[in-house]
């Protein structure tokens, strides 16, 4: 019997599985899949998924497919296909096997000849209204079509019709005939197969119907030999119907099918409607925008798999729908990437600092370590000279309360470095300092001050080798916790989501930082090269998230 590999947190679906091996069923196999729709990019709430569905298949040495649910032609691409196996293998799985619901559509369609052959299905030529006003109610039972029977050859002859291109669209579906007085709704003869004159990206012209989901993800399950079939919870009350169409066709694998609580990350919006809306209305600058919740704006954004994975597996999985708080997600993220990212000096808002008193000639370059918890990674050099750049804000003319950074007549800590002193306050015409000129004590490279304690420690980086550099700061694209509830989604839109910060000074080893290495600014937080932006030439770096829990 299998057991699970990992110290993976238990839940309720991993009992029902281990309860499944003890017992025998499925010959001990393990056996998920992850069936997106190639209609759009993954986000946060899909990881969970596939985080869900490959760890329990590499957990009980089982198999996880990947399978495009690919019956909806209209609003489906190769770009979205390949988009999403990108994301899967990015969040460190790899698929059994990668499989499409195309490749069983001839499969599909004699199962359904099967059920009209057995008096289990039929076609109906009501309009999309009137099969509306026929279905019911949860109060009011529904009412039989007037095509409900049909004999068996006309169905036939009707189906095969409907596949040879022979109607147009809408004018006939193929539905179930199970009960229309059900209390399930969904149990209603629903539709099986429906008229779409369309171009599929796969198999082109030669089908012009295509089969429902609920048709489509149960049979497609059972020709894989699915064991377990994991979904979110709004398919709970379509489970029946799942159950009816394996049973009445007695196929050789009747998968289980278990529903478990989706996402409901707070600030975001997960629905694949309002993600497109946000692309569609130019409120974001694609799928990958850094203020997306999609798996590739997570990536550009300088997310790690690592800290989603450690997401996902934090928030568990329940039967219970509940808003997981933004704070959650930012921990996991912050804890990965300061235990791996390397170090860096940057400057966002510059002043320039004139060292009165020291000697370029006598300059030479500083070590400074890539990880203070990692000597592995190494130690590098930063040139130091008379002209540096310090933030605006680590220096107060006016300070407040416990400020302990540089005031006129102060002292401070340049870090690794030297203690420096205030000496003078250079300002332009309209009242804004332009330059601050000190002097030194040389020292205190490397130790204390004698005599007087000094106690701010700030960062620069040196004027003469700084290189200038695009910054891109991201705060939540929402106002609001839930937004979906918003009466429109522009009405919630955070204008400050994005705030791009143009001069910036960084040390120049981050000219040379590939796209979507990783690091911490020193005092600012944790940045990414661009994927698609950045360059020697040109740098540019996205915030990922702040030192500190901002969310308080």
């Amino acid at each position: 019997m299998n057991k699970p590999l990992s110290s993976a947190a238990s839940n309720f679906i991993r009992n029902i599985i281990d309860q499944d091996l003890a017992a025998g069923k499925n010959d001990g196999r393990v056996a998920t899949r992850f069936p997106p729709e190639p209609n759009g990019y993954l986000h946060i709430g899909h990881a969970k998924s596939i985080c869900l569905n490959f760890g329990i298949a590499n957990d009980y040495n089982g198999t996880c497919n990947l399978r495009f649910d690919d019956t909806n032609p209209e609003k489906e691409s190769v770009e979205y296909m390949e988009a999403i196996k990108k994301d899967v293998e990015w969040l460190g799985y790899q698929w059994h096997e990668l499989r499409f619901a195309s490749d069983y559509f001839q499969q599909l369609y004699e199962f359904a000849v099967e059920l009209i052959k057995a008096g289990h299905a039929y076609v109906d030529s009501s309009s999309a209204e009137e099969m509306r006003e026929m279905r019911g109610s949860l109060k009011k039972p529904g009412i039989e079509s007037p095509y409900r029977n049909r004999s068996v050859e006309e169905n036939l002859a009707l189906f095969e019709a409907m596949k040879n291109g022979d109607h147009e669209d809408g004018s006939h579906v193929l539905r179930a005939k199970i009960d229309m007085a059900a209390s399930n709704i969904n149990m209603r003869d629903p539709a099986l197969y429906r008229i779409r004159k369309v171009h599929h990206f796969r198999t082109g012209d030669a089908w012009n119907i295509y089969p429902m989901y609920d048709y489509t993800h149960c049979t497609s399950d059972a020709i894989e030999n699915i064991t377990h079939s994991l979904c979110t919870l709004e398919f709970e009350d379509h489970r029946p119907l799942y159950d009816w169409v394996l049973d009445t066709l007695d196929t050789a694998s009747h998968p289980q099918q278990i529903e478990f609580a989706r996402l409901s990350l707070e600030y975001t919006v997960l629905s694949k409607r309002r993600l497109i809306q946000l692309v569609e209305e130019n409120h974001v600058q694609g799928w990958d925008d850094p203020r997306m919740p999609t798996v590739s704006g997570m990536r550009r954004r300088g997310f790690t798999p690592g800290s989603i994975r450690e997401f996902c597996a934090a928030i568990g999985i329940t039967k219970k729908d509940a808003w997981i708080e933004m704070a959650m997600l930012e921990t996991c993220v912050r804890d990965d990437l300061n235990a791996h990212s390397e170090r860096r000096l940057a400057v966002l808002d510059p002043i320039k600092v004139v060292i009165t008193d020291f000697d370029d000639s006598t300059a030479t370059a500083l070590q400074f370590a890539n990880h203070p918890q990692n000597e592995s990674l190494g130690k590098r050099d930063i040139s130091f000279s008379a002209e540096l750049y310090i933030e605006r804000d680590d220096f107060a003319e006016d300070p407040p309360p416990k400020f302990q950074r540089l005031v006129p007549g102060g002292e401070v800590r340049l870090r690794g470095s030297y203690v420096i002193k205030c000496e003078e306050v250079i300002k332009d015409a309209n009242g804004q300092v332009t330059e601050l000129r000190v002097t030194h004590d040389r020292d205190t490279l490397g130790k204390k001050p004698e005599g007087r304690k000094v106690k701010g420690v700030i960062h620069w980086v040196d004027a003469a080798t700084a290189v200038d550099a695009e910054i891109r700061l991201y705060e939540p694209l929402f106002t609001v916790p839930d937004p979906a509830s918003a009466e429109t989604m522009a009405s919630v839109i955070n204008p400050a989501s994005k705030t791009v910060l143009n001069g910036c000074k960084v040390e120049p080893a981050l000219a040379s930082a590939a796209a979507e290495e990783r690091f911490q600014f020193e005092r600012i937080g944790y940045f990414v090269a661009d994927s698609t932006d950045h360059s020697s030439s040109t740098p540019v770096f996205n915030r990922t998230i702040t030192l500190r829990d901002s969310w308080k």
